[in-house]
Order: C-alpha cells, then structure tokens, then sequence
C-alpha cells in the first residue's frame, strides 16, 4: 500500500498545524505556507500523518492510499 500526500496550496492558510503534529513531514515555506519535505512525499511512515492532515484547520492536506 503506497501513502500519497498532497498540500493544496491555494487553500493553506499557514496555520502550521501539520508541521507541529508531523514535523519529519511537514515544514512551512518562507511565506509560512506548508509543504511537505524533501523525501517525504510518501509520509515516511510516519504515524502522526493522518493525524496532520486532520489538524489543518481548512483541510489542505489529502492522504490517500493506493
């Protein structure tokens, strides 16, 4: 099962939820917008994903797997 993670940047308000809840994840732009790191595009297996994605107060994180 492949993880696949995705920011909609037009709807990030940059609350940085997902970078506190899932910070091997996520990190914030220079304009505080979110983006997922380098390598990360899969989650990592990181646990707290979901859980991010959940945080974000405009929902702009999809987890889907496949």
């Amino acid at each position: 099962m492949t993880v696949h993670i995705e920011v909609d940047k037009d709807t990030c308000i940059g609350a940085g939820q997902c970078a506190l809840t899932a910070p091997d994840v996520f990190t914030q732009d220079d304009d505080g917008f979110s983006e997922l790191l380098t390598g990360s595009e899969d989650g990592g297996g990181d646990p707290l994903v979901r859980d991010a994605a959940r945080a974000c107060p405009v929902q702009a994180i999809s987890v889907t797997t496949d």
